[in-house]
């Protein structure tokens, strides 16, 4: 008998975005007997000889009784069980809104033509038997397996709602932050309480005529809904699979129930489909006018011309001292600007070096990024841009908080796009005599540069030749960058570019016998526009005032 029965009895997920509501399940449980099995053992054969002609099945059908039930249930319908039905009968057992509630809807039940149901029936998420879950005996389930310490931790919070929370949040007075948790800590707080309805489809199978016991009561099965549209079932659709039979219940005999769960849920058509995406779609629409709405249309409207922007990272090797640190700043040339809220300049942590080689390396892991915008109305050859200069300056600070300059040194940034890696060599200033050094090693200290663009000719200076005559330098170590450039730049053009641009236009237009008077000609209305405003301005102001042009005639004199 137990061939085609399903010993699968784990837990489906599924995800849709259809409301949960639409769902509908088929329920059938049957009872395994032995005529029952004889039963259906010779209706097979029949089946498959029905050639041979001439037994009538319905000799070899048994009646269903009690032993076999099917059922459509919906979701969070309410079946009630024999056991409450006796248990609301009876308004004094009645004590909160809901079973009064059961008790009217049982009362309306007797009156009329009573339940539809037999063995099975439901407990919907509002029930207090929710939490009963854990504990209860599954169809499904071994009688050897038990619930989770986990499972019994949320069997009284697995039932509750996002509706009933509240918008005003309460702060414990206790530290929110335990930072040396005990294992009894850790155990009692771990607890998923996640917003989920539950639903739970259940079997009395008891023995014919005792039903309303409470030991008699199965879950047969179990689905959950979260609010993120995942459904969880417990044990899974049959579907192409054989029913689950895994119950034998004790008492005076033993009997085996077949379950079988089938997906009823009506299929969505083409128009309603159709009518969904078309709401999906609307919505879609809204949210993003709404987006919209809230951003707003008043923008100020800047057409750059040219954009840099670059990423840098920064390593520094070969230095005096140990615990270096870099200042460093962005200087931009004339037509170059950047956003008010754009940094230039900052400053890196103290990184402690590491020996690589016979180098002492320090690696910052500091990257830092900057964006900055060319404009320039004048296409001459004269206008071509010089791109910014990055000035940085490393410095060291030990232990007892002494200062030293390590090294200046600059950085032409690019004109290329793509990723560079540059070494800058660096220099730093150094005084006459051995009192420089002997301060420098005891109590820190040394020359600095007043402005750190000196470290190159600085955009300031308007000399021919910069002079450093009687400046001491020594050179110290050197500084890496690795340097990401993206750049959106234009096409610069010199005179002699627009011109032939000019004439390829020309050439396009009038082709080689016209180009040299079609030339002529707009530069003869060039001429004649420029001596129309010479002679315009040579004129007195009343003059100019008391000519005026004559209007002419609106209507035909014909």
């Amino acid at each position: 008998m137990a061939d085609g029965w399903t010993s699968d009895t784990g837990e489906a997920v599924y995800r849709s975005r259809d409301a949960v509501k639409n769902l509908k399940i088929k329920v059938r449980i049957q009872r395994v007997t032995s005529a029952a099995a004889i039963s259906q053992h010779l209706q097979q054969q029949v089946l498959s000889h029905q050639d041979r002609g001439g037994i009538e099945l319905s000799t070899l059908s048994t009646s269903r009784g009690d032993d076999e039930e099917e059922l459509v249930l919906g979701w969070q319908e309410k079946l009630f069980s024999q056991y409450e039905v006796d248990l609301f009968q009876t308004e004094a057992a009645c004590q909160t809104p809901l079973d009064r509630q059961y008790h009217a809807e049982i009362a309306a039940l007797l009156r009329g033509k009573g339940r539809r149901n037999g063995r099975i029936f439901t407990y919907t998420d509002s029930d207090r038997f929710t939490s009963w879950e854990e504990h209860s005996e599954s169809l499904v389930t071994p009688g050897t397996s038990g619930p989770t310490f986990l499972a019994e931790r949320m069997a009284n919070v697995r039932h509750r709602k996002q509706e009933r929370c509240t918008g005003d949040s309460i702060v414990p007075k206790s530290k929110l932050v335990n930072w040396e948790p005990s294992q009894e800590f850790m155990k009692n707080s771990h607890i998923i309480n996640t917003p989920v309805q539950t639903m739970h489809i259940m079997g009395d199978l008891g023995p014919p005529g005792k039903l309303g016991l409470k030991e008699s009561e199965h879950v047969l099965c179990t689905i959950r809904a979260y609010k993120n549209g995942v459904v969880t079932i417990k044990p899974d659709f049959n579907n192409s699979k054989g029913p689950y039979s895994r119950l034998e219940t004790a008492g005076g005999t033993r009997e085996l129930w077949r379950l079988t769960l089938v997906n009823a849920s009506k299929a969505i058509g083409a128009e309603e489909r159709e009518r969904e995406q078309r709401m999906y779609r609307d919505l879609y629409v809204r949210h993003r006018d709404y987006l919209n709405s809230l951003a707003g249309q008043d923008f100020e409207m800047l057409i750059l011309s040219d954009v840099c922007s670059v990423r840098c990272a920064v390593s520094a090797e070969g230095f005096e001292y140990d615990n270096l640190y870099i200042h460093f700043f962005l200087e931009l040339p004339n037509n170059w600007f950047s956003l008010p809220f754009e940094p230039l300049s900052g400053v890196t942590q103290t990184c402690r070096t590491r020996t690589l080689g016979k180098d002492n390396v320090a690696f910052f892991c500091y990257p830092f990024s900057f964006e900055s915008f060319f404009q320039s109305e004048d296409e001459s050859e004269e206008s071509l841009p010089r791109w910014p200069v990055l000035y940085f300056k490393v410095l060291s600070l030990d232990y007892w908080q002494r200062y030293r300059t390590e090294g200046y040194g600059y950085l032409v940034i690019p004109s290329a796009h793509g990723c560079h890696r540059m070494t800058c060599q660096t220099w730093r200033p150094v005084q006459n005599g051995t009192v420089a050094e002997l301060r420098r090693f005891f109590i820190g200290g040394s020359p600095e540069l007043e402005d750190s663009s000196y470290a190159r000719v600085p955009s300031t200076f308007k000399g021919e030749r910069l002079s450093r005559l009687g400046f001491r330098t020594e050179t110290s170590g050197s500084v890496t960058l690795t340097l990401h450039c993206i750049q959106q730049a234009r096409a610069f053009v010199d005179a002699n570019s627009l011109k032939k641009r000019r004439q390829t236009v020309l050439d396009q237009l009038g082709g080689h016998s016209q180009q040299g008077s079609v030339y002529n000609v707009l530069e003869a209305f060039q001429r004649a526009r420029r001596r129309m405003q010479e002679a315009r301005e040579t004129l007195p102001r009343d003059l100019i005032s008391t000519i005026s042009p004559v209007p002419r005639s609106s209507e035909s004199t014909a």
